[in-house]
């Protein structure tokens, strides 16, 4: 069953995945439909998920399920990376490249290869308070209450030290 992403408990399982372009306002709106069906046929052992899919920032697939009402099988997940998969073909792009880092610079999301992130930080390019978008959170509470978040409160805290 879909559920608006605002609607969810703060406790609701989320994965995130970042797009290593920014999609265009149009592919994010020929992409909205898919997300709600995709949610909506979306079920575990045969069971509804109470769940949702939002497009964050025109670079952020962000599916979250409320898992106090049901929990996602393994093969529900799989379900849900084969639905990604599906939308990287559809739009040229990949969802699963890990190795760039997002930041919020100047209303633009940056991103940042992550072998040069420690050059960047020396440079001072990214500075202990540069919004990082953080695809490691597992709960919607935290993304709503702070994405993105100073890169000094994230797992980026080590280079800052």
């Amino acid at each position: 069953m879909y559920v608006p992403f605002q609607q969810l408990p703060p406790r609701s399982r989320i994965w995130i995945y970042q797009a290593n372009r920014p999609l265009t306002d149009a592919e994010v709106e020929q992409v909205k439909p898919q997300l709600i069906h995709f949610i909506t046929q979306w079920t575990s052992h045969g069971e509804e998920l109470q769940a949702s899919a939002e497009l964050l920032y025109n670079r952020f697939l962000v599916i979250a399920n409320d898992e106090d009402i049901n929990s996602p099988s393994g093969c529900s997940i799989d379900a849900s990376v084969r639905f990604v998969k599906q939308l990287e073909a559809e739009l040229n792009v990949s969802f699963f490249d890990r190795t760039q880092l997002a930041f919020l610079q100047n209303e633009t999301v940056e991103t940042v290869s992550l072998p040069e992130i420690k050059n960047k930080i020396k440079e001072g390019l990214i500075q202990a308070d540069s919004l990082y978008f953080d695809t490691l959170l597992s709960t919607s509470g935290q993304l709503q209450a702070a994405w993105p978040k100073p890169a000094k409160e994230s797992w980026l805290a080590k280079y800052f030290a």
